[in-house]
């Protein structure tokens, strides 16, 4: 890892979406304020972009040796760019993290993996990471993740375990855990996150954030995005609905011949009534935990207060569904091997990839030559019934689990757990995620409950493909029924 130091502490296009919602600075909420906030602070002269920025390092040394959660550090290039004063976009001046799978120009991809420790800077980056920029982020560092975003848990052997803010022998997620730490723990007010199998979703209800997973095909970076073999989308975690709002208002492609019509910039709550299907039980047939029910049932009482209909229904896919999406996630690990293996010319042995990965692997090799084929058909089928639930239930939203348990233990889904025990735990651990990843849907984890020792436990939301509207809606709606913003984790700044 970078080593993260005070050095450089004394050195010194979206213009239209910083609409009249957001232009003027609001009055302080609170002693924390989110990303929305911190730009119009900036904007309004009452902080500079230069003190937002040290603020943010000062913060993310204090943080970083209890919680581990930056892989590499970009604190001068920050510092020079915020002393020039702020970018403009509805973000300007306000402090970032990359998630450490994208490449940043200046900054080393290592993909949480010791087979990437000694890769020089990047000299490129994609259209998305253009755009956080473009909307006036200034990127101080890049977030940690699991060896190449493979688990739901981030403690990579390459640069070891992130902690969770609200307790740290549990975990804070993945594979955007690096993300969600830094931005629950105050470190900073919003981070890239991205999500192949609910990994904004999952990080999110472990830190108690807001986290909405985009539809296939919606973001700038991800034009002609249609296959189901594309389960991978990017977003931001953050405290408010407002942040990730603008955020995906300033990243969603809105050009001729976007796949989804553009959603815009949503500011205000839900004013009708829903039709909401109740999901309890995971893709594979598994229950959640007693205190995970708990709050998924109390989730489903608010929204009832709130004068919506809420109706008990199950997934529409066959038990083979999650066997078929594990081997399309192997396949993902044989791609990474062998690029591993054309680069450096060795095997990619356990001196290079994690026991899991390499579990991964070797499953994807032992399967007969015609399993993946016919598991994408199923894959497709399962697709295709995903807007079709909604459309003969005439639901409006799903609500479920994000995950069968709280925040678990650090180690207990960790990538050297033996293989075959922690694909079963994954199984029941992370089923409630995966589907929307194949079907291409938005879904988002709300934070609305905490376990009796103080855990958050976040809800699940889903919406038709191209739905994100909606689903902004109703967050701000259960935002302001249920208040979430000002709750502190015991690790922040």
């Amino acid at each position: 890892m970078d080593r993260i130091t005070r050095r450089g502490l004394g050195a010194l296009g979206f213009a239209a979406l910083a609409s009249e919602a957001f232009a003027k600075a609001p009055a302080i909420r609170s002693a924390w304020p989110d990303a929305t906030e911190t730009a119009a602070m900036i904007r309004g002269g009452q902080l500079s972009a230069l003190e937002a920025t040290k603020a943010a390092i000062d913060r993310t040394l204090k943080l970083q040796p209890k919680l581990n959660f930056v892989v590499a550090s970009d604190f001068d290039r920050a510092l020079t760019r915020a002393a020039a004063g702020a970018r403009p976009g509805p973000f300007g001046g306000v402090p970032f993290l990359v998630k450490d799978l994208d490449d940043y120009v200046g900054l080393p991809t290592r993909n949480g993996s010791r087979a990437f420790l000694s890769l020089p800077p990047a000299t490129k980056q994609d259209a998305l990471i253009d755009a956080y920029e473009k909307a006036g982020v200034n990127v101080i560092g890049k977030s940690a993740t699991p060896e190449a975003g493979f688990l739901p848990t981030t403690e990579p052997l390459a640069f070891g375990a992130t902690r969770n803010p609200w307790d740290i022998t549990r975990s804070s997620g993945g594979s955007s855990g690096g993300a969600a730490a830094a931005v629950a723990s105050g470190a900073v007010a919003i981070a890239h996150a991205s999500d192949g199998g609910g990994s904004i979703r999952i990080p999110s209800s472990c830190c108690g954030l807001f986290g909405l997973k985009p539809s296939r095909g919606r973001t700038v970076d991800a034009r002609g995005d249609t296959s189901i073999r594309n389960i991978g989308v990017s977003h931001v975690v953050t405290r408010s609905v407002r942040d990730s709002a603008a955020m995906f208002a300033a990243t969603e492609d809105s050009g001729s011949g976007a796949q989804h019509p553009p959603v815009g910039l949503v500011t205000a709550p839900l004013k009708r009534r829903l039709r909401v299907g109740l999901v309890l039980d995971g893709g594979a047939g598994k229950a959640p935990s007693p205190e995970v029910r708990a709050a998924t049932e109390s989730s489903a009482r608010l929204m009832r207060d709130l004068g919506h209909t809420v109706v008990p229904t199950a997934w529409p896919i066959q038990q083979t569904f999650i066997n078929d999406f594990l081997l399309l996630w192997a396949s993902g690990a044989v791609g990474l091997a062998d690029a591993i293996e054309k680069a450096s010319g060795r095997k990619a042995d356990d001196t290079l990839l994690e026991p899991f990965s390499l579990g991964l692997v070797d499953m994807a090799r032992r399967a007969p030559k015609d399993a993946l084929p016919e598991a994408l058909v199923r894959l497709e089928a399962a697709a295709k019934a995903y807007d079709a639930w909604f459309v003969t239930n005439r639901f409006d939203v799903i609500l479920s689990p994000v995950l069968a348990w709280a925040p678990p233990k650090l180690g207990e889904v960790g990538p050297t757990v033996p293989f075959d025990t922690l694909v079963e735990r994954l199984i029941e651990y992370v089923g409630y995620t995966t589907y929307h990843n194949v079907a291409g849907g938005p879904a988002m984890s709300v934070p609305l409950n905490w376990t009796p020792e103080g855990l958050p436990v976040g809800t699940q939301f889903a919406a038709r493909v191209g739905g994100e509207g909606l689903l902004f809606q109703l967050a701000y709606q259960l935002e302001a029924a249920r208040p979430w913003t000002d709750k502190a984790p015991p690790v922040r700044a």
